[in-house]
């Protein structure tokens, strides 16, 4: 089976676990402050902040911006449903709006249109790692600050300036399957040193001070500290840091490949009058290429042909804002008709080129009944 999506993992990953297993300290510690500083310095900004999901940077950026009940966010729909469910945890609601058509980008007349004396924060998403125009969007909200959804985005640029810089806090996913694959994992990225002082608080329970620091790097230990808020526990560990800095290291190698692959898919797929591929990169715009997601007529039809044919597929995403736990949410005309044709292809470093000219045949060959 030729999978949808795939870590890419080497020797050196491996090996660098065996040394975090072997050091004796595998949770929060100096691992981790390493991956800490190498990826600020990656993405240009002051600090970094490590967890365990994409899911806690969301939540402890909306902490960081005191947003509670009676204030609101505006949230695309073509995302992962965490992106609205971390405003909601902490009392925030999330204000849905409809994506471009061709980017699957939230679209900024919707956010104009939505924009008002109670929102408090915008949550653009890099949508499959395409980067959202930040500095359009800044011009819409003004001083609203913008917390950017970087799930799929690591390595993107826009302008020159790297995905998870542009906005005001920047939330980073190293899920398995991510441009970076920790196992799980999370960054929080921003340039205001207060903010990233606070997010190691909230992250380990709202306690003044980790166990490495308390352990004044692994010698003596401290047992006196403060907590001064209500916290979390949703740190990074050194385990999944380990991994994260020879994937660091990796990734301008492994975002290539994932051009090379696209590149492909685009020069066949665009000639197929049925499919409607996604936009390819500009002298301002390059995408991470997390996703190589198509539009496609017999969407479910074209899915089936390929698992029986030993490929996998996916879709990302159906719009969010028709969840139940949402409620009844005014109708998002782009989002809903864009969902019923997406289609989600291979796309992952290690895919071969034989693989991807067999994808790519498998569709050339499909007709609507899944008959070649």
């Amino acid at each position: 089976m030729i999978n949808v999506l795939k870590p890419s993992m080497t020797q050196r990953e491996i090996d660098a676990v065996a040394e975090v297993l072997r050091s004796g300290w595998i949770g929060l510690g100096p691992r981790t402050e390493e991956f800490e500083s190498r990826f600020a310095r990656f993405i240009g900004v002051s600090g970094a902040v490590g967890l365990n999901s994409a899911t806690a940077a969301l939540d402890l950026a909306v902490r960081l911006l005191n947003i509670g009940p009676g204030d609101e966010v505006i949230v695309p729909v073509i995302t992962f449903v965490s992106t609205a469910h971390a405003v909601c945890y902490s009392g925030g609601t999330p204000v849905f709006v409809d994506v471009d058509p061709r980017t699957l980008n939230m679209d900024l007349e919707w956010v104009r249109r939505k924009i008002g004396p109670r929102t408090k924060a915008i949550i653009p998403v890099h949508y499959g790692g395409r980067p959202v125009d930040v500095d359009a969007l800044r011009e819409v909200v003004g001083e609203v600050p913008i917390i950017e959804d970087c799930s799929h985005a690591a390595g993107a640029e826009w302008r020159g300036r790297k995905c998870g810089s542009l906005g005001d806090i920047g939330c980073f996913s190293f899920h398995a399957v991510k441009n970076i694959a920790t196992g799980d994992g999370g960054m929080l990225t921003c340039s205001k040193p207060e903010w990233a002082e606070r997010a190691r608080r909230l992250r380990w329970l709202g306690i003044s001070k980790g166990t490495w620091d308390r352990s004044e790097g692994g010698t003596t230990y401290a047992w006196e500290y403060r907590v001064d808020e209500i916290g979390l526990k949703c740190h990074m560990n050194d385990i999944m840091a380990a991994i994260g800095l020879v994937q660091l290291d990796r990734l301008a190698e492994m975002n290539h490949r994932r051009r090379q692959i696209v590149e492909r898919y685009q020069r066949e797929l665009s000639k197929i009058p049925s499919i409607e591929t996604p936009p390819d990169d500009t002298a301002e715009s390059q995408s991470a290429w997390h996703l190589y997601s198509i539009r496609c007529d017999y969407r479910n039809e074209l899915s089936t042909w390929l698992k029986q044919h030993g490929v996998s597929t996916g879709v990302h995403y159906y719009p969010i804002h028709l969840y139940r736990c949402f409620g009844k949410q005014e109708p998002l005309p782009v989002a809903e008709s864009v969902y019923k044709r997406l289609l989600t292809l291979p796309l992952y470093p290690d895919l071969t080129d034989e693989e991807v000219d067999e994808v790519i045949r498998l569709i050339k060959a499909f007709h609507p009944g899944g008959q070649a």
